[in-house]
């Protein structure tokens, strides 16, 4: 075979990576520390709360930031026959704790209003916290439990910003540690399975962790010249491992081969270079070009995880083509690669072919036009009820009620209908407290009878007036009717909180999907065209993701919007999928997905152009691929399957969305849909129009 290395940059890369293979390691190892300390000192630069937003609530956020000092709002619910004296103590707590202010306690006649519930049985104490409440909530936590201890025969329990916080937080961390254990334990025989020797398996996870940890290490420096959210490092966490320890896998196995064919340690690793490393360089563009596609989301979060993933997945790249050839031929020199041999697993890699597939490649191929008829057909049946997806929120209902603090969410909105969460009306004006302002605020206020006090900026310019706004109708009516007609009339006014907020994400989504299935599905078809030099393969490929993320977004509907699966996943349905999701899902598993159709297609390639026919071709690149792909979506199924074990149903739904899809992919598509289309599509799966041909010939993106 001609590897034609001068037209193959990853060969070039690889061969001398293999041939200083100790520079290119030491190398890899500076760049992971340099990149590591960089950060520790830098430090990462966090986006603004204020700036998450979109639309007429980030205006509102962005208002209150500029007028107000950043404070927290925390409430102590008591509930019981008898409340005075239980009041009495929490707030007396309160007054002792440094940095409380602005205790509201319903024993004041003038806050009866907004502290009392409608049955007499339910009151709440407010205050506030400085800054974001973090460095303070604990000690009010321990005065409101030290007040439950001492009034036994009522319930005195708090919530709000803070204590939500600090408690979901704490959770979180818990099944993020939860997930980590158990998603490296699957990884690890995932990978002794796949090669058959511990030494060669601990290749690509030792890739994979380097890679995350070097780009993590990368967000102080990049955060500087843009602010990133403060969970960007957990996504990248995940796609980095996922993905480096795919890449490297494709390459490793490669090698592996080689090597069972007879070939050099030196000749096997060039193989694989111009190859799986081709391959490799090929599917790393055309992840990194799908998650660009954040970029044009519309909203701050969004650009932040397009530039962590973008970052992690250069990468993982980056090692696979100069670390990854280097240790392999390093541990190969040594006669290192089969050590720690899983006896039955090593027996089994040796002997080829994996027969199951074997045998569902060959029925598929037997009867090509069935085969696309039954598996679209299925797939197409399972998305349908993505038509049907209707968008919600999970906010604090979409974590478990296990929680006690969302046990206690519960009773405050069973108490207070919509005050647990409020809508804050923000107004600015160049002096709120001018009559016609303050006139128009108490006929806005007069509309809803458990409005807060009007709360006014020390320079008097904005005025935050909070809501007890509890439903989309509610909000719309607020906005369109309600304020238009009174405060509107007089000054600047913005609706901001929770349920705002949501509503004026999804629009935004909305707006902004059509710009970024256009942009990722238009890179990727030019991506694939000039590396296939083919306008069948980048159409096809496209279309197949595009079913399978459908079929993906389908069992969303299903479990999470209709029910089906509450008991098993343990969760309560909200009707509806969180808006993020959808769009979300499309630019990763876009992304992720074009993996094994790039390395299955590269093989096929490889074999055509070897001289083989098209539909020989398919059937033998599939069945040589066929373990290393399923190993290779295993893992990422893996990775992504314990997000259903949070207590986070927007984790489950991005966990179960996510392993969904990929599994579909290397199933359903990889091993129906892929042959069964070549097959009756045959050499004009190869079709690229004359007036195309002008396009680069490069050498062959095999696997």
């Amino acid at each position: 075979m001609s590897l034609r290395t001068s037209r193959n940059p990853a060969a070039r890369v690889g061969r001398w990576s293999a041939q200083h293979r100790k520079a290119a390691i030491l190398g890899w190892v500076a760049f992971v520390v340099i990149a590591t300390v960089l950060g520790g000192l830098v430090g990462q630069r966090d986006l603004a709360a204020s700036a998450t937003g979109n639309g007429e609530s980030k205006r509102g956020d962005m208002l209150i930031e500029a007028g107000f000092p950043e404070r927290a709002g925390e409430r102590v619910l008591i509930q019981g026959s008898k409340t005075d004296a239980a009041v009495r103590d929490v707030v007396g707590r309160l007054k002792r704790v440094r940095g409380v202010s602005e205790i509201e306690s319903p024993l004041n006649p003038a806050a009866r209003e907004r502290t009392v519930s409608a049955d007499g049985r339910s009151v709440v104490v407010s205050f506030k916290l400085p800054g974001t409440g973090e460095r303070h909530v604990d000690r009010t936590l321990a005065a409101v439990a030290a007040a439950q201890k001492a009034h036994p025969g009522v319930r005195v329990e708090q919530f709000g910003e803070a204590s939500a916080a600090k408690a979901i937080a704490a959770q979180d961390a818990k099944d993020s540690k939860n997930a980590e254990r158990i998603s490296v334990v699957l990884m690890l025989i995932i990978l002794a399975a796949a090669f058959g020797a511990l030494v060669v398996a601990g290749v690509p996870l030792v890739l994979g962790i380097t890679a995350v940890v070097s780009a993590v290490g990368l967000l102080g420096p990049v955060s500087q010249l843009y602010a990133l959210p403060s969970d960007v490092a957990q996504l990248m966490v995940i796609i980095g491992l996922a993905v480096g320890v795919d890449y490297a896998m494709f390459y490793s196995r490669r090698m592996t081969e080689e090597r069972d064919r007879g070939h050099s340690v030196e000749a096997a690793v060039e193989i694989a270079a111009a190859t799986s490393g081709r391959a490799v360089l090929i599917s790393g563009l055309t992840v990194i070009t799908a998650m660009a596609g954040l970029l044009f989301a519309g909203n701050a979060i969004f650009i932040g995880f397009g530039i962590g993933t973008m970052l992690v997945v250069a990468v993982a790249v980056l090692g696979s083509m100069t670390f990854l050839p280097a240790m392999l031929a390093f541990l190969g020199e040594k006669n290192w690669l089969e050590k720690g041999r899983v006896p039955y697993v090593n027996k089994r890699r040796h002997q080829g072919e994996s027969r199951v597939w074997g045998a569902i490649l060959t029925r598929t191929l037997k009867r090509p036009l069935v085969s696309v008829l039954i598996a679209g057909g299925a797939l197409v049946a399972l998305a349908i009820p993505a038509l049907g997806m209707q968008f919600e929120n999970p906010g604090y209902e979409g974590y478990s009620r296990d929680q006690a603090v969302i046990q206690t969410f519960d009773r405050l909105q069973a108490a207070f209908p919509g005050g647990a969460v409020p809508a804050m009306a923000v107004i600015k004006a160049p002096d709120v407290t001018a009559a016609p302002v303050q006139i128009a605020i108490g006929e806005l206020r007069g509309h809803f009878t458990q409005a807060s006090a009007v709360e006014i900026s020390p320079d008097k310019t904005v005025a935050v007036l909070a809501l007890p706004v509890a439903s989309e109708h509610a909000l719309e009516t607020l906005r369109s009717e309600l304020i238009p007609a009174t405060v509107g009339k007089v000054a600047e006014v913005a609706v901001t909180g929770e349920l705002a907020a949501g509503e004026d994400f999804t629009a935004s989504m909305t707006a902004h999907a059509p710009i970024v299935f256009l942009f990722v599905g238009g890179l990727t078809f030019i991506l694939l065209l000039v590396a296939f030099r083919s306008l069948v393969v980048p159409i096809k490929a496209i279309a197949l993701n595009l079913l399978s993320v459908g079929a993906a977004l389908g069992v969303l509907v299903l479990v999470f919007q209709d029910g089906h699966g509450e008991t098993l996943l343990d969760f309560q349905s909200v009707g509806g999928v969180a808006p993020v999701i959808p769009l979300f899902l499309f630019v990763i598993l876009f992304g992720l997905s074009m993996d094994y159709h790039v390395f299955i297609l590269g093989r096929i390639r490889e074999l055509v152009d070897g001289g083989m026919s098209t539909d020989q071709a398919v059937e033998d690149g599939i069945k040589s691929t066929a373990g290393v792909v399923t190993s290779a979506a295993l893992i990422m199924v893996a990775v992504f399957g314990t997000f259903a074990l949070s207590s986070d149903q927007m984790a489950k739904q991005i966990g179960i969305g996510l392993a969904t899809a990929i599994l579909i992919d290397a199933t359903v598509i990889r091993a129906i849909l892929l042959p069964a289309s070549m097959k009756l599509l045959g050499s004009r799966n190869w079709y690229l129009p004359k007036r195309l041909r002008w396009l680069p010939e490069l050498a062959p993106a095999s696997a």
